[in-house]
């Protein structure tokens, strides 16, 4: 495979970075990693780091390209979320360890992507936003219901309350995998926690991650520092990892 791939993860304003991001394999698969620890309850950063030894072993274990990319997407976050649930065992529902996460497979000319909860994925084309996965947050659920606007979504007082993670209780939550998207010669995925969207534009994002003269390392710190200093002085965690699709190998 022929791309251009990186990842970045910022402290922000807060004491501990409960983030954790990575970009594994060879010429024949990627898989991209972004994992949210929910700051809102105890160990946020120990849950992240379990999902992403999970997500690690598995995919270092299987066998590249994939063969049932959707099938290994939905196992691994099955598997992630067991793993975190086990962390918890012995706590207090409220405060056991939870995350958010999105992962993404790209071989051949293909990505394919699941996420649970409000770290989110891009595909990007020409400056554009192709694809976005939906939020699995109260207000992402408002919004479908009619009860709010767009516009309305990042001043709502239950913006942070998301619906889905990984962890809490035993039941495997919502996990949200899309069909096959065909790349194409130009065209960026970009991974992010909310401490990265929250800051910045979809605008912003395409503009920059389509951009050829830039690699992709220089536009996650660009992204990555906006969105701190656009949600300072309280700007959480930022995190990102993403590709750019050149072409066949």
């Amino acid at each position: 495979m022929n791309i251009d791939a990186a990842a970045l993860t910022l402290l922000g304003d807060r004491k501990e970075n409960q983030d954790r991001v990575a970009t594994l394999g060879n010429g024949d698969a990627l898989l991209l990693i972004v994992v949210d620890g929910m700051g809102g309850h105890s160990q946020g950063a120990t849950a992240a780091q379990a999902t992403e030894e999970v997500l690690r072993s598995l995919f270092a274990e299987a066998k590249k390209p994939i063969v049932d990319p959707q099938g290994f997407l939905t196992m691994a976050l099955s598997y992630a979320h067991d793993e975190v649930v086990r962390l918890g065992e012995g706590v207090a529902l409220d405060n056991r360890p939870r995350a958010t996460c999105a992962i993404c497979i790209v071989q051949d000319d293909s990505a394919y992507w699941a996420h649970v909860g409000d770290s989110r994925i891009y595909q990007l084309r020409d400056g554009a936003v192709l694809e976005r996965t939906r939020d699995h947050s109260h207000v992402e659920l408002l919004l479908r219901e009619g009860v709010i606007e767009e516009g309305q979504m990042a001043d709502h007082p239950m913006r942070n309350l998301v619906e889905c993670c990984l962890g809490g209780d035993s039941p495997l939550p919502d996990v949200a995998v899309t069909s096959r998207r065909r790349l194409q010669a130009g065209d960026a995925v970009l991974l992010c926690t909310d401490g990265l969207w929250s800051g910045v534009t979809d605008e912003h994002i395409a503009a920059l991650a389509t951009d050829d003269d830039v690699a992709m390392a220089s536009v996650l710190e660009e992204l990555g520092n906006s969105a701190v200093r656009a949600n300072a002085p309280h700007s959480d965690n930022t995190s990102a990892c993403g590709v750019r699709w050149l072409g066949p190998a």
